[in-house]
């Protein structure tokens, strides 16, 4: 029987003059038990394949990855392995051990030309215009762009989920998980170890850790905290048919059919009124909890009372319906 709980594939190995993996690259990945070494071809990594150090100071190498999905990352290839497993549709987010993940991971200068060391990237920079422009004489040059200084990179430069959309390519990290229908808008962010499990609507932010259910909707501008910030364990989910308006932001999980108005930011600590029908009709007074007593439940909306100032919660009986033509990707 394989072992559904590994992971295996070739990769392509970006190595840097100090010996640093900056990242790697996985064509297609497998789960399950690794073949024996004689049946491993790494297919059509030939012609990419660069063992000695090109103008940015960078060899390609191939690199055969096996991966214990439980246990403990071992090094950048696991790492870069792991992620593509989430935005490859493989593995979910929050089912993979992902502890130490930043202390695997270079930081690395992300380019039009691939990647580069921060060390002396400025030599490098001058490296590669050199020899661009060595090989284009009297061709105007648009030279080095840096896209972003970090650990993660885009998404779309390793793995293009089927089926959906994305506005701006630099807001989607490479271990974001998109089911097939998501729509995120240009100022939608989502996150690694974190994403859609169904038809979604990102406008917001989906920050590590948070999943979103089935026809939810993330509001533009809102936000949904996640563990990095403040050491918090706690990972917070939208249910099904749930929407976070536009500028709200949850600190707590949200169930089936729940709204959360505009501008609204509801937390574990917020102190929140629950409207009840029954206890009014009785001139009962209504229960003030936190909003970690609310968190996860189903059919709630939260609003700001306009006259008081206070938080409600009150029941609702149907989720929010997203446009079912827009999410044809």
């Amino acid at each position: 029987m394989s072992d559904e709980r590994t992971a295996w594939g070739w990769g392509l190995a970006s190595i840097d003059e100090a010996g640093t993996t900056l990242d790697v690259w996985y064509p297609t990945l497998h789960l399950g038990d690794a073949p024996v070494e004689a049946s491993r071809p790494n297919h059509g990594f030939d012609a990419l394949v660069h063992t000695k150090p090109d103008t940015r100071g960078v060899r390609r190498i191939p690199v055969f990855t096996v991966s214990q999905l439980d246990g403990d990352l071992v090094d950048a290839a696991d790492a870069y392995l792991r992620l593509h497993l989430l935005s490859m549709r493989l593995a979910k987010p929050n089912t993979l051990n992902l502890d130490g993940i930043f202390s695997k991971l270079a930081n690395v200068v992300w380019t039009n030309y691939g990647p580069f060391a921060v060390r002396d990237f400025a030599l490098r920079k001058i490296d590669v215009a050199a020899a661009t422009l060595r090989a284009n004489p009297g061709v105007p040059q648009a030279g080095v762009n840096v896209l972003a200084i970090d650990k993660f990179p885009r998404m779309v430069d390793y793995v293009v989920p089927a089926g959906v959309r994305i506005g701006d390519a630099d807001r989607v990290r490479l271990g974001a998980y998109l089911s097939e229908g998501t729509t995120v808008m240009h100022a939608g962010f989502v996150n690694y170890n974190a994403g859609t499990l169904g038809v979604s609507m990102v406008e917001g932010r989906i920050s590590q850790g948070v999943v979103v259910g089935n026809g939810s909707d993330i509001g533009g501008g809102a936000s949904t905290m996640g563990t990095l910030s403040g050491g918090g364990k706690l990972r917070n989910s939208i249910g099904e048919h749930s929407l976070v308006g536009a500028n709200a932001g949850i600190g707590i999980s949200l169930g089936d059919n729940c709204v959360v108005e505009a501008g609204l930011y509801v937390t574990a600590g917020t102190k929140i009124t629950v409207v009840d029908k029954a206890k009014k009709a009785a001139g009962e007074p209504f229960d003030v909890v936190k909003g970690a007593d609310l968190s996860g439940k189903d059919n709630l909306l939260f609003i700001r009372n306009s006259i008081t100032g206070g938080i409600e919660a009150r029941q609702r009986k149907t989720g929010i319906e997203l446009n079912t033509v827009l999410h044809k990707n």
